[in-house]
């Protein structure tokens, strides 16, 4: 399967001293986001604090803060992984490091402000084009569908569109999706938007 998950998440960079100590990220790969929370548009912040020993190897992970569990685990399985350049114990350098960090999982951060004007002139024939070896199932993780729901999420203020509202706008273009990609196939003159439900194409 092909995906187009972005920039799915920032972590926050971590610096800490101790003495002599200043952790230097070895291998830090970043949390998977949750496929299906991040095609629900669901998003949220986790905050971990663990332990950095002087052979870079990291233990005593804890969650002291997830919006959704599947969140925690996500950050979790990825720290786990993490490895620091060792350091030697002498002096008052320390054996181990407490740090606490957070990691935020938002929609596509990178997607510029003016994505609406491109989706605006999306035509169905680019659609289909995009979409010629993706099997049905796949159709809602396709670029056009993951940059909307990132429009939605990321572009509108929650003063514009309350999270509930949101949440179910991106559940009613989900839904929609598989209609979309049919009305495309038969018409590729159409534009996109005039195939999106009414209340999101308005905040397009």
């Amino acid at each position: 399967m092909r995906w187009f998950a972005f920039v799915l998440l920032w972590i926050v960079a971590i610096g800490v001293r101790a003495g002599e100590v200043f952790l230097i990220p070895e291998n830090n790969p970043k949390p998977i986001y949750p496929r299906e929370l991040f095609r629900a548009g669901i998003t949220g912040e986790v905050r971990v604090r663990f332990t950095v020993n002087a052979d870079g190897s990291v233990d005593k992970l804890s969650i002291l803060q997830s919006d959704h569990p599947d969140l925690a685990e996500a950050a979790r399985k990825a720290i786990a992984q993490w490895r620091f350049k060792p350091w030697v114990i002498e002096g008052d350098k320390p054996a181990e490091l407490v740090v606490t960090a957070p990691m935020v999982f938002r929609l596509d951060l990178d997607t510029p402000i003016h994505t609406n004007q491109w989706l605006k002139q999306l035509r169905c024939r680019d659609i289909n084009e995009a979409l010629v070896d993706f099997p049905e199932y796949a159709w809602v993780d396709s670029k056009v569908f993951d940059y909307t729901r990132a429009y939605l999420s990321n572009v509108i203020y929650t003063t514009q569109l309350q999270n509930e509202q949101r949440l179910a706008l991106i559940a009613r273009l989900n839904k929609r999706v598989p209609r979309i990609v049919r009305e495309c196939r038969a018409s590729p003159v159409r534009k996109y938007m005039s195939l999106l439900p009414k209340e999101i194409s308005e905040l397009l």
